[in-house]
């Protein structure tokens, strides 16, 4: 062996992901609890402020009630696409666009001149925010330690019940002394500083690239879900099943579900992996 030969270098190995500091996680912490409690402050403002957008547009009050309804349509189509959206692009950038644009949405909805310009905005408040909710208590729990957990959830829970009360109130006194369009402006600010905040704090990662999306099942799957929502959002003004857009409604959610069922077991690659629910109750 030759004594002045140099050593071989030790191979390379991956650096390890540093963990956040406790700064990064409070800055997640807050960020992330801003952008669930904006999320579900502005599906209740919008209902607070009905009558005023009513007389505003003209509408009736069958027709004023699609702001509400599309909205609540759109997240739940969109929610179920949060797990293939942050292996796509990854939860960082899932997290600051989805925040960015329901932001712009919430903006547009003020601006909106129109009754079908505000149920488009609304639909892109509904589907661009239904992500953030399973995103951001997957990222806070990722982010504290098990033995933080209770405290950071209650934290969260916190965030989401005190939003949706404040909220609404304070947008529809907005909407008595100055105009409707002030419920959304005064919420603007905050999703700029929900977006800010995710974007400084969020810990970058690196997206899986292109993955598998089971068309057939996602078709099915929004087809019963938005036909139930659509149904029990209508419902009660429609006299429910005296109603034949209900009974039409209703028919193609269950054979929709039905079919998602069956595709869903019988395929290798599911939009949802059902088995883990009987994991789950086992």
């Amino acid at each position: 062996m030759n004594r002045g030969a140099s050593p071989l270098p030790a191979p390379e190995t991956p650096a390890a992901e540093e963990a956040p500091s406790p700064i990064q996680r409070i800055f997640i912490l807050v960020s992330g609890v801003m952008t669930v409690a904006l999320y579900f402050t502005t599906i209740l403002v919008a209902s607070t402020v009905l009558p005023q957008m009513q007389g505003t547009f003209s509408a009736t009050p069958d027709e004023i009630s699609w702001t509400v309804t599309f909205n609540i349509v759109a997240t739940a189509i969109a929610m179920p696409m949060t797990g293939w959206l942050a292996a796509r692009f990854g939860r960082r950038r899932l997290m600051v666009w989805s925040t960015a644009l329901f932001t712009a949405g919430t903006l547009m909805c003020g601006i909106s001149g129109s009754l079908e310009a505000l149920v488009f905005w609304r639909v892109v408040q509904g589907a661009a925010g239904a992500p953030s909710v399973p995103m951001v208590q997957t990222v806070i729990l990722d982010t504290f330690p098990p033995h933080q957990h209770r405290i950071v959830l209650g934290i969260f829970g916190m965030g989401v019940v005190l939003g949706p009360i404040f909220g609404p109130a304070m947008g529809g006194w907005l909407a008595d002394a100055l105009s409707w369009r002030w419920s959304f402006f005064l919420l603007v600010p905050v999703g700029l500083l929900a977006t800010a905040g995710l974007a400084l704090s969020l810990p970058r990662d690196r997206p899986k690239g292109r993955t598998h999306l089971d068309w057939t099942g996602f078709v099915l799957l929004s087809i019963a879900v938005g036909g139930l929502q659509w149904a029990l959002a209508r419902g009660q003004r429609l006299d429910w099943l005296e109603s034949l857009e209900i009974q039409v409604t209703l028919v193609a959610t269950i054979l929709a579900f039905y079919g998602f069922l069956v595709h869903s077991f019988t395929t290798s690659r599911p939009f949802l992996d059902l088995g883990l629910l009987k994991a789950s109750c086992s």
